[in-house]
């Protein structure tokens, strides 16, 4: 059973899994030491974030077998690498966060004001 804590410090909840999501693709946003872009953000997909990302060399989009990844939508919810998300937060691109499920490390690089700001309504 996990104890990791989320970026309200309460127990991580699951972020996904249509598509599987998380580093270890076990559904929740969970890090450890082989995570060196740690995932810890679990954001809700948009297009306009899809296409930022593309745009800075990571395409989220294309399914990548060889990672068991299926490629991403506007509406699925995936777990971001955190700097990603930062950076997206400060080009106005950044997906909605699911602050349930956003490990608490993402606070690291973002504020909790600033995952607040686009907490996810879904």
């Amino acid at each position: 059973m996990s104890t990791a804590k989320n970026v309200l410090g309460t127990a991580l909840q699951p972020c996904g899994t249509d598509p599987m999501t998380g580093f270890y693709r076990d559904g929740c946003c969970h890090t450890g030491a082989s995570d060196a872009g740690l995932h810890v953000v679990c954001a809700v997909m948009t297009d306009p974030f899809l296409k930022f990302s593309l745009s800075r060399g990571n395409d989220l989009i294309t399914a990548n077998a060889a990672y068991q990844f299926p490629g991403l939508q506007a509406g699925d919810r995936w777990c971001l690498c955190a700097a990603r998300w930062k950076e997206a937060y400060d080009a106005g691109e950044a997906p909605p966060v699911v602050l349930e499920a956003t490990h608490i490390s993402a606070l690291e690089f973002a504020s909790i004001e600033e995952l607040r700001e686009y907490a996810s309504q879904d």
